[in-house]
């Protein structure tokens, strides 16, 4: 129960004009323009676009600074920012097999066709803070040259073609994908929506799940089969016209998990898939998203749900950092009435407890007299 609040506009107004003076920050120092968020802070730019449900980069950088670097803040921004937005369709399915890829890498086989790209990454780097950025020095001109166009299935193809793994599977016709941000979440739910949630689901929050089956909490050994990042084209189907338009492209990173499957009464041993898709570079959230998608299919899987990244309500329910933040931050808001009920009620049970101790008391001694 919320009590109103009253004569308070005046300290809220203030609040915020200091919430801004703080945001700018000393105003000797140049303040930061939104194409320097972009480019040089794209990691926290594509996670808020990411786990805010909306490919913009420059909203995603004014949701940045106006959060003062606070992610989930800014996430909550550009989710409250979308909804705003016309909609006007629902584009094909992506087609990451012709990605243009500018890295992919793989855990399961050195030797692939179109060869393992190792791209921008820090996999390789020693962790040691280096002293020449903060005094801006120059950056060296990346190595280029010339390369021919060349196919790079997927590492899950490859296995297919041998009968090692499971079939990806067919979307069925009568089946029309969920949209969870115009539906509500009902359980148990189709992959596909379950999908979408873990894609737009706290970073930190899958990490630690997808750790935990790593540690043995519904242990099902894990295989990073490809990882790629680039750019994939949209296409929209527009009745009037017998083909797709093509609206531009974006960048994903995709992750396909390989897992063991020791087989059922159904299906021979194969492996198994666990899926990754996120906005922009965050390949370590498609591994942690492929990690609990693929701990998730237990019970599709005739598997035994042991563990909490297995339980597809838990997981769901508590991915969201936008609702979490909601739940958790509304207790800094006035609960004046609440608490007087309970402070009431605890000081009730604390004078019955206390002439019951009285009572006992007195008993002990009469006791101890009559003796």
């Amino acid at each position: 129960m919320y009590v109103a609040v009253k004569g308070g506009e005046a300290a809220i107004a203030n609040a915020h004009r200091l919430l801004a003076d703080r945001r700018r920050g000393d105003r000797s120092v140049p303040a930061l323009r939104l194409d320097q968020i972009v480019e040089q802070l794209a990691l926290g730019v594509d996670r808020v676009m990411s786990e805010g449900s909306l490919y913009d980069r420059e909203l995603a950088a004014l949701a940045v600074v106006q959060a003062r670097g606070d992610m989930i803040e800014a996430i909550f921004l550009v989710r409250a920012y979308r909804t705003t937005l016309p909609r006007f369709g629902y584009t094909n399915p992506v087609d990451t097999g012709a990605m243009q890829v500018e890295r992919r890498v793989s855990a399961t086989y050195k030797d692939l066709p179109g060869g393992q790209v190792l791209g921008p990454t820090f996999d390789y780097t020693h962790r040691l803070l280096d002293p020449e950025l903060a005094a801006g020095a120059e950056v060296e001109t990346p190595a280029q040259r010339s390369a021919e166009a060349e196919a790079m299935p997927r590492v899950s193809a490859i296995l297919a073609h041998e009968g090692l793994i499971e079939a990806d599977g067919d979307m069925p016709l009568d089946h029309m994908p969920g949209d969870i941000t115009r539906e509500p979440l009902q359980f148990p739910m189709a992959r596909d929506i379950r999908l979408q949630a873990l894609s737009r689901g706290d970073e930190g929050f899958l990490l630690a799940l997808g750790y935990s089956t790593q540690r043995g909490y519904a242990r099902n050994h894990p295989f990073v089969g490809e990882i790629r990042i680039g750019e994939v084209e949209l296409e929209l189907d527009v009745p009037e016209l017998p083909f797709a338009v093509p609206l531009g492209s974006i960048r994903v990173t995709e992750c396909q998990m390989v897992n063991q499957f020791k087989g059922s009464a159904k299906a021979p041993p194969q492996f198994t898939r666990g899926y990754g898709l996120v906005f922009g570079q965050s390949e370590r959230k498609a591994m942690a998203m492929a990690l609990c998608d693929r701990a998730l299919r237990a019970s599709e899987l005739g598997e035994d749900v042991v563990a909490a990244a297995q339980d597809e309500e838990f997981v769901i329910s508590h991915s969201d950092n936008v609702q979490a933040t909601g739940f958790v931050e509304h207790l800094k808001l006035p609960h004046y009435v609440d608490f007087q009920a309970e402070l009431g009620l605890v000081r009730r049970l604390r004078a019955e407890y206390e002439a019951r101790e009285n009572e006992d008391k007195a008993a002990e001694e009469k006791r101890e007299a009559a003796e």
